[in-house]
């Protein structure tokens, strides 16, 4: 979802980890040398969610890598099946409410600039927590603690699944 924190945990665990770190968005945008918003205007949601496929096929074949997706990118059968196959997804669950306090301000988030943000989150939350949970090996509820907390949590959860 966006504003879930998946960039600046991804980021801070892969360092923990001592993994390299990949945000795929921000993949994107250094591929086409434009921000997520441009490619929106220009070629729409369906555009993007073609070049987010690609990219994620890539990512998810590499070892030692921890990536960060874009909110949307579960929406995609086949994006959910290269992170399946690619490794262990973790799904940083957080309620709209919370969703909508991170994001209300940010500019860079094309799906959220419409009349009424608040409801469009929760548009999205019902239609993508159903996948993020189908995709998902580990799933970690974000209550708006610190950032270390969560990178903690997450940490904890994967030590677990992996001594399992």
């Amino acid at each position: 979802m966006p504003g879930a924190g998946k960039t600046t945990v991804g980021r801070q665990l892969a360092r923990r980890l001592q993994r390299s770190f990949v945000d795929a968005d921000h993949e994107i945008e250094a591929r086409t040398g434009v921000r997520i918003p441009l490619i929106f205007d220009i070629e729409g949601e369906q555009g993007f969610r073609d070049r987010e496929v690609k990219v994620i096929a890539e990512l998810a074949t590499r070892t030692d890598l921890v990536i960060a997706t874009g909110g949307g990118a579960v929406l995609r059968p086949e994006n959910r099946a290269a992170l399946r196959q690619g490794g262990t997804v973790i799904y940083l669950s957080v309620a709209p409410e919370l969703l909508f306090e991170r994001t209300k301000l940010d500019p860079n988030r094309p799906l959220l600039q419409v009349d009424n943000p608040r409801q469009k989150l929760d548009e999205l939350f019902a239609q993508r927590d159903p996948l993020y949970r189908e995709v998902a090996d580990i799933v970690v509820n974000s209550l708006g603690g610190s950032i270390g907390q969560l990178v903690r949590q997450v940490e904890k959860q994967l030590h677990k699944k992996c001594a399992a």
